[in-house]
């Protein structure tokens, strides 16, 4: 049995951009790591999955394979139901890489993945019913409770990003208006941005310049780089982000009161910036203010590697309860 837990496994993070996969040990140190483009058809997808596994498992003595994706995975976690920038769906992408692999693949969602990661190893070790609230070009979320992750009755479980803050607000991609992702996230920072300069024609600020002479350059790093330089409208623009962070924690909070909030996505690199903040709006909305705890709001420990590491590590416990 000691072999078998510690046995290394493969996380990989099936991202709509890249294939991340990395070799994992069981303490969550990743040992080994390689990157390739995600191809756009289906065969192609797996045919570069199997080139990672075996270019990892060629250097490595690995026993099972985690795939960390970017949609919605049925709750026995086996088949994709749909992705938006994948080509799978209703897939059965467990057995199909299985068969094509010879190890044992599970799936799960992206922040399932990496929600698992931060309570295992990182930001979230020490709480008991934990948000991860993961915030990048849009919002993805997980919620774990008493140390599970909650998927819900058919897997999808919870889309945070897509509570409606302001109806009739800015337009989602899902089709509705006003989601909280549109005002809180990478995209939005460049959204709320883009309207306060336009309110302020005469502006001469980084941000102004930067944007007049590439209008391409304007991202959310690009804020809060500025930001922190003291450019006027980039200030305005994480305050507004700020202010919207906190509002939804709260009213997170006020439907699963967690005793942990975990930040994580890209933006999280920039949480110096609106966290403290986040968390002074968020104890002033939250419903009974002043009269109840409130949950401890941490940036995530494992940065961009969560998502591998978390499918590492729930593939590799997969394996060593069928192999009993």
């Amino acid at each position: 049995m000691k072999r078998q837990r510690d046995a290394l496994s493969i996380g990989i993070d099936v991202g709509g951009t890249s294939l991340r996969a990395s070799v994992v040990d069981s303490n969550g140190q990743v040992i080994d790591s390689t990157q390739s483009p995600t191809p756009h058809s289906a065969r192609a997808l797996e045919r570069g999955l199997d080139r990672a596994v075996k270019e990892l498992a060629a250097r490595h003595p690995v026993s099972a394979v985690g795939l960390a994706v970017a949609g919605f995975v049925n709750s026995d976690r086996t088949s994709v139901r749909f992705a938006p920038h994948l080509p799978w769906v209703n897939t059965p992408v467990a057995k199909q890489m299985s068969e094509r692999i010879g190890l044992p693949v599970v799936l799960e969602h992206d922040a399932n993945s990496a929600a698992w990661a931060e309570y295992r190893f990182g930001a979230a070790a020490d709480g008991r019913n934990v948000v991860m609230v993961a915030i990048g070009t849009g919002i993805g979320a997980a919620l774990l409770i008493d140390g599970r992750i909650y998927r819900g009755s058919y897997g999808v479980a919870p889309e945070l990003g897509h509570i409606q803050v302001v109806p009739d607000g800015r337009a989602c991609p899902c089709g509705k208006r006003g989601c909280w992702e549109r005002y809180c996230s990478g995209t939005a920072l460049v959204d709320t941005a883009v309207e306060f300069l336009a309110s302020d024609q005469g502006s001469s600020t980084i941000l102004a310049r930067d944007v007049f002479l590439d209008p391409g350059s304007l991202t959310g790093r690009r804020i809060a780089s500025a930001a922190q330089e003291g450019d006027e409208i980039a200030r305005r623009t994480m305050e507004d982000f700020a202010r919207w962070l906190g509002m939804g924690l709260a009213l997170v909070s006020d439907v699963y009161d967690p005793d942990l909030i975990v930040i994580a996505g890209g933006v999280a690199t920039s949480s110096s910036q609106f966290l403290d903040q986040a968390r002074e709006h968020y104890g002033r909305l939250i419903t009974g203010a002043g009269h109840r705890p409130l949950a401890q709001i941490r940036s995530t420990q494992l940065g961009e590697a969560a998502g591998m590491i978390g499918a590492a590590d729930l593939a590799r416990s997969e394996f060593l309860t069928s192999s009993r």
